[in-house]
């Protein structure tokens, strides 16, 4: 499991179930399905890639990828392959979503870029490529369902346009402090290969004070859509886990960061996803605000 980073594709399955679900109206179990797929073979392949970077970093499962690297990568381009045509018959319309997410893979963990670079390895556009790959996922395959269905005006109450462009910056927002975070854990493989995050480029301080910047940023999109009225509070409420995040992040700064506090803080968010719908099926209070 830890090869394909489970706790990833389980964080980003259940996103799509939850925000798939608020916005369709139904619970998108293809999708959701699909999404975890996507990621799987994307973290896969970047774990072929990221073999000198992640043994520095002393990651699970660093030796096994290094032994069977053309495995792993025929299994997961050949799964890509696979799935491409058999979704597409199923639902054509977040084929060109779908090719979009793994081009942006592709590029970030390739060198395909203009002299031989990868996303990966630029300033600012590390963070933000990884980050758009769950906006195109766990947004972008509902949305590009549901458009292709029922077209714009035909959100679930409570629910428009301006709740879905708010609730994306929020999401952005929060899911780049998730970034930084796994990115002071791996400063030191990171600047051996030229990796360049912001703890690499600007130190451990300034990487903290970007990490709560973008949690409180976030926070604050989703309180002012609910205080404008644009944000219901099926969505509002949770504006919990940026600060149940905040303080596993600081109690996390007091251990010294680990793949254990990353990969546990990403549990973390699986959980408070799989809590809501627990929430959501029993009806309890405000389940349907």
């Amino acid at each position: 499991m830890s090869v394909g980073r489970f706790h990833i594709v389980v964080i980003a399955a259940l996103g799509l179930f939850t925000f798939g679900w608020l916005f369709m109206g139904e619970y998108p179990w293809l999708l959701t399905a699909v999404c975890a797929l996507d990621w799987y073979v994307v973290n896969l392949l970047n774990r072929t890639v990221d073999l000198s970077e992640d043994k520095a970093n002393e990651i699970a499962g660093t030796d096994f990828v290094a032994r069977n690297r053309r495995i792993l990568m025929a299994i997961g381009f050949g799964l890509l392959a696979v799935s491409l045509v058999v979704v597409h018959l199923i639902n054509p319309a977040i084929t060109p979503v779908r090719v979009a997410y793994h081009a942006l893979g592709l590029t970030y963990n390739w060198p395909l870029l203009p002299g031989k670079r990868r996303i990966k390895q630029l300033y600012f556009w590390k963070n933000t490529a990884s980050a758009m790959g769950f906006m195109i996922t766990v947004f972008g395959y509902p949305l590009a369902t549901k458009f292709s269905q029922e077209g714009l005006n035909s959100f679930p109450s409570g629910v428009s346009i301006a709740t879905v462009a708010i609730t994306g910056g929020f999401f952005l927002l929060f899911e780049l402090s998730y970034e930084v975070f796994y990115d002071l854990r791996d400063i030191e493989g990171d600047s051996r290969e030229g990796v360049r995050t912001y703890p690499v480029v600007h130190g451990w301080k300034a990487a903290v004070r970007i990490i709560n910047g973008l949690i409180f940023c976030s926070l604050s999109i989703l309180v002012a859509g609910y205080a404008a009225g644009l944000v219901p509070w099926r969505i509002f409420i949770m504006s919990a886990a940026p600060l149940l995040n905040w303080a596993f992040f600081k109690w996390s700064l007091k251990q010294g960061i680990t793949s254990a506090h990353c990969i546990g803080v990403t549990w973390l968010g699986a959980a408070l996803l799989a809590i809501y719908h627990v929430w959501i099926i029993f009806d309890l209070p405000g389940a349907g605000a």
